[in-house]
């Protein structure tokens, strides 16, 4: 009998559950962002909301929660109800980075989040100064193992998605050149801008700006191919050194065991939303690219960030890099 009241008990739940997902959403959904508001994430999350809220007959708040690399907004909504109501724009830093960078994150990101969709990717660009005496990536790396001893690479500090990136760079070239890092990346790029500092692997919305304004040296675009923003910039691979494209993507995520129906009606409505010409203009113009419609599946975010934390965590790993005394 009282197994009997237990699985009648789990039915009910379930049909309760399903009924409210069906209704999704009923009054406005909260989008964490856990970056300062008025940044790349944040801009790209806030035109997005809008058309999705739109799709889904609710407003969609944006709300920027910016401490701990990002961790402490995503642990917010790996605690939430899963309702629906709280979701995340996470990105590689705080859904794959961060596993590797410290001891004890707030969080697995694997086991706990749901994966809605992969949304966009923002290639990094290989910048140095002005004077820098190479022409091509060729050069660079040339110039690089010569001189690695009396070098300086920058970033927006340790950990970041402007600083893996030049880790990866540099163990692909097999040089060890001293890490600048600094509160983020404007500072950086002035320093590099000024000759101070002599590369980074900025982020492509203001690196290729500075790179087309003649203020710092385009070298490569580390992405598989050219970024529409600088498309007479040649990709790294194209410059004959594959295995260090490192651009950092931005994805949806709700809190675990939010019901699949819910999961799937978000989806749609990123998807219809990346679909739509004048979103994807508007986010194409910020340098980022749009996740293809194959890409775009929660199954697919769930391996690709499975796979992505096991690439970066190796890179860190590897060059004995924390970020718990930052």
């Amino acid at each position: 009998m009282k197994l009997l009241r237990a699985l009648f008990a789990g039915a009910l739940l379930l049909v309760v559950s399903g009924a409210r997902a069906a209704d999704w959403p009923t009054r406005p959904i909260t989008l964490i962002v856990p970056f300062a508001a008025g940044g790349g994430v944040d801009l790209s999350a806030r035109i997005q909301a809008q058309r999705m809220g739109e799709l889904l007959g609710q407003p969609i708040v944006v709300e920027n929660i910016g401490a701990a690399g990002g961790m402490a907004g995503s642990a917010r909504v790996a605690k939430a109800d899963p309702d629906g109501y709280t979701m995340l724009m996470g990105n590689s830093g705080t859904q794959a980075f961060s596993q590797a960078l410290y001891k004890a994150p707030l969080y697995n990101s694997l086991t706990d989040f749901t994966p809605v969709g992969l949304a966009t990717e923002s290639p990094r660009i290989l910048i140095a100064r002005k004077d820098f005496p190479a022409a091509n990536l060729q050069d660079f790396v040339a110039y690089v193992k010569a001189n690695q001893s009396q070098m300086q690479f920058a970033s927006a500090g340790v950990g970041s998605g402007t600083h893996l990136p030049c880790v990866l760079l540099n163990s692909a070239m097999g040089v060890t050149v001293t890490h600048v890092p600094y509160r983020g990346e404007a500072p950086a790029q002035q320093d590099l801008i000024g000759g101070r500092i002599d590369y980074m692997c900025s982020t492509i919305q203001t690196g290729a700006a500075l790179a087309k304004q003649g203020t710092v040296k385009g070298l490569a675009v580390m992405a598989a191919h050219r970024a529409k923003v600088i498309p007479d910039l040649a990709t790294s691979i194209e410059q004959g050194l594959p295995g260090v494209e490192a651009s950092v993507w931005n994805a949806f995520f709700l809190p675990p065991k939010t019901p699949p129906p819910i999961v799937q009606k978000l989806n749609k409505a990123m998807s219809d939303t990346l679909d739509d010409p004048a979103i994807h203009t508007r986010l194409e113009d910020l340098g980022l690219e749009i996740a293809v419609p194959e890409r775009r599946a929660p199954d697919y975010l769930a391996k690709f960030q499975a796979d992505e934390i096991v690439r970066w965590g190796r890179v860190v790993r590897d060059a004995g890099i924390s970020a718990d005394a930052q």
